[in-house]
């Protein structure tokens, strides 16, 4: 039996492995994704030099020195809106006509342009304007120091945060970063266990419709075939994603020197997309070495070793399912009334995932973390925030019981429906096909 399997095992990585697709695939995936990291980092440091015109028209005048020049934008002051402001050959931007006092009228503004108006510009005139009316209404209550009060009010502050370990000694933290590094490997193990999985029925479905599976089971158990196929799908993934890792880091580390981009602002351009919420930050100085600091203070090991566990159960889980799929149905189309529910409720979880960000012991985290069929996915977000050790073995638990189960009635499946043809199988006769012995 165990040499049966071995078999086939070796069969399906060595099939896999030497395909052409798998070497271009496993070659250029690290090149793309180091592109998704690196290139918008990079475009953002390129600025515009051209200064686009942009003319006020204010007709109270009281708000026209309020606008500053900047290498983005040059603003002209004029007493109406002219024609040629219109014009498909004017060099003029946009038109912002103010009609009256917004203090009291705060829709006596409009932005006018032959295009939709940029973000930047309409985020610039907004606090500019809105900064004026502020003052303006501050004004009309006559205190003295009006404007030192204003700027001491306004005078920001940034909440560094800092981590408690088991003997009580202090060390960085970056929710930005937690969250990053979470939504990495809660992604990574989204993508796999679909791909992969998809991968066990693909392989499943070829053999059955060339009818290379009727002299296979000849030699060998159905299990031990299902089992085979599995185990060696998961071998090529594991092979691809560790030459991945290597290339990607290897990748990451040459551009940043390229580039110019040192590995804190890369960090925390992550931290960026995914918290939403950090600010640009000039290179090397000493923000930087905290956002460094913060990354290497992360639970890596148990980061590893919980992303190796979650993946590998969760792939057991949605694996056997997509070989019984792919053992029951005699062409692609008929796979989608199986494989819909299972893809719904893995957006789901990803779902579920990027809505417990915000509250990472919530009772949608807490549970969506236990449910086996999405705690692969939400469970890996949780887990840079400090999850207790029972909660990740009571999860575990549920997913190695639940995967064990399904694994189980995918092989009742596999063994009756690897040899029906011609017959569309329906969920009451897969039922059926449990009790036979």
């Amino acid at each position: 039996m165990k040499n049966n399997t071995l078999i086939v095992i070796q069969r399906e990585f060595m099939t896999r492995v030497s395909k052409k697709s798998f070497v271009l695939l496993t070659i250029l995936m690290p090149f793309i994704f180091a592109a998704l990291i690196v290139v918008p980092l990079w475009l953002s440091t390129i600025k515009d030099d051209a200064q686009r015109t942009v003319v006020v028209v204010d007709r109270t005048t009281h708000y026209l020195s309020a606008f500053k020049d900047d290498k983005s934008y040059r603003f002209v002051p004029a007493p109406a809106m002219l024609p040629e402001h219109r014009s498909d050959t004017t060099d003029v931007e946009a038109v912002v006509n103010i009609e009256g006092d917004l203090s009291k009228d705060p829709k006596a503004v409009k932005i006018y342009s032959r295009k939709e108006v940029s973000a930047d510009l309409l985020s610039y005139v907004t606090n500019v304007l809105n900064e004026q009316v502020r003052r303006d209404k501050l004004s009309a209550y006559d205190v003295q120091g009006l404007d030192k009060i204003i700027e001491d009010v306004q005078s920001t502050l940034e909440v560094s945060t800092v981590k408690w370990n088991d003997e009580g000694e202090e060390s960085s933290s970056n929710t930005g970063i937690a969250i990053a590094a979470g939504f990495l490997f809660t992604f990574m193990i989204y993508m796999f266990v679909m791909s992969y999985g998809g991968m066990v029925m693909q392989s499943v479905m070829e053999e059955k419709t060339n009818r290379i599976v009727e002299l296979m089971v000849s030699s060998i158990k159905p299990f031990q075939l299902m089992m085979g196929k599995i185990v060696g799908v998961a071998m090529v993934g594991f092979v691809q994603l560790l030459i991945w890792g290597v290339m990607l880091a290897a990748i990451l580390g040459i551009c940043s020197v390229a580039f110019g981009l040192d590995a804190g602002a890369m960090a925390e351009a992550q931290g960026t997309m995914a918290a939403g919420a950090q600010g640009n930050m000039p290179a090397m100085d000493a923000a930087d070495n905290e956002v460094l600091t913060a990354l290497l203070n992360l639970p890596f090991a148990e980061l590893g070793i919980m992303f190796v566990l979650y993946f590998v159960g969760g792939y057991l889980l949605y694996a056997s399912f997509f070989a019984a799929v792919g053992a029951s149905i005699n062409a692609q189309e008929d796979s989608s009334q199986f494989i819909m529910p299972v893809v719904l409720i893995m957006v789901f979880g990803l779902y579920a995932a990027m809505y417990s960000v915000e509250n990472t012991d919530g009772p949608l985290a807490f549970w969506a973390s236990m449910f086996p069929l999405t705690s692969p996915i939400v469970m890996m977000v949780r887990i840079p925030f400090d999850v207790p050790l029972w909660q990740e073995l009571l999860s575990l638990g549920l997913l190695y019981g639940t995967a064990t189960l399904f694994v189980w009635i995918s092989a009742k499946i596999y063994r009756v429906g690897i040899l029906m043809y011609g017959k569309k199988p329906s969920l009451r006769e897969m039922l059926k096909w449990l009790r036979y012995k």
